[in-house]
């Protein structure tokens, strides 16, 4: 058993080392290379690609965009006296001297 845990051990020590090294030489390319896949990849899926290879066959259901919510009663009236356009006032006081 212990034999067994030991190569494993190896194994995994020597796929770590090279992977380590592939890193260490061409990660910059590694990481560029994944750039460039990802920008389609990420096209695809905003346009509905994946939702449409997910749902294929089924039938979508057609969901409004807005929820709404009706509250029983009537809706308040606005006050009779409202000003569009309020006049202006002083900020209030802070507390402070300038």
């Amino acid at each position: 058993m212990e034999s067994m845990q030991i190569k494993a051990l190896g194994l995994e020590q020597s796929v770590l080392k090279f992977l380590d090294e592939v890193i260490a030489d061409y990660g910059l390319y590694i990481f560029m290379g994944l750039v460039f896949l990802l920008i389609p990849v990420l096209a695809w899926v905003s346009s509905g690609g994946l939702r449409r290879k997910l749902l294929k066959g089924k039938s979508l259901t057609n969901v409004p965009p807005v929820i709404v919510v009706h509250l029983p009663g009537e809706p308040p009236r606005p006050p009779d006296n409202f000003e569009q356009f309020p006049p202006l006032h002083d900020p209030p006081d802070c507390g402070h001297d300038e």
